[in-house]
């Protein structure tokens, strides 16, 4: 544990937060798709509010479309920073398709995580729709707190084979 303060803070080995997802709904430029789907926007700190309608402008649709729970584990610090090492520092948003036809949106919101390891696991997969979404400031604000208080840098250590053991 590495701490960038004069004095010690404890810090939590697992924190959570509630962070809403907008989505933007807009016309595709397809015979195959009527909508192309994107999150835009992350509200940290948002109460569950599925669906709700923001905005809407030429045809262009803005939802909250619900809320996680995000979640950070020390574990999984390296993977946290190479989310902030990106242009712009990221969260990951992940859509899951909905199966009832008679549903106007398309997708439902699977989860929210600052985890590019856990990002790459969800878009091996075609069940899913991963997007990067730029972190609004008290969110990044938050992750970095907690990489810069779990994060410890290992050297490299090159393993000896065994031949080289049996030389000496």
């Amino acid at each position: 544990m590495k701490n960038s303060g004069s004095e010690l803070q404890p810090v939590e080995k697992q924190q959570e937060i509630s962070v809403g997802v907008v989505l933007r709904k807009s016309p595709s430029n397809t015979v195959w798709q009527k909508w192309l789907w994107r999150p835009v926007g992350l509200l940290p700190g948002s109460d569950e509010q599925n669906w709700k309608l923001l905005r809407e402008d030429s045809g262009i649709y803005e939802y909250h479309a619900g809320s996680k729970l995000m979640e950070l584990h020390r574990a999984e610090v390296e993977s946290y920073k190479v989310a902030l090492s990106m242009t712009p520092a990221s969260a990951f948003v992940i859509l899951e398709r909905n199966e009832i036809e008679e549903v106007d949106n398309e997708y439902s919101v699977h989860k929210v995580t600052a985890s590019a390891y856990e990002a790459q696991d969800y878009s091996d997969s075609d069940e899913y729709l991963v997007e990067a979404v730029p972190m609004p400031p008290s969110l990044l604000a938050w992750v970095e707190k907690f990489v810069d208080y779990f994060f410890e840098e290992k050297p490299f250590v090159k393993r000896k084979t065994s031949l080289y053991l049996q030389s000496n």
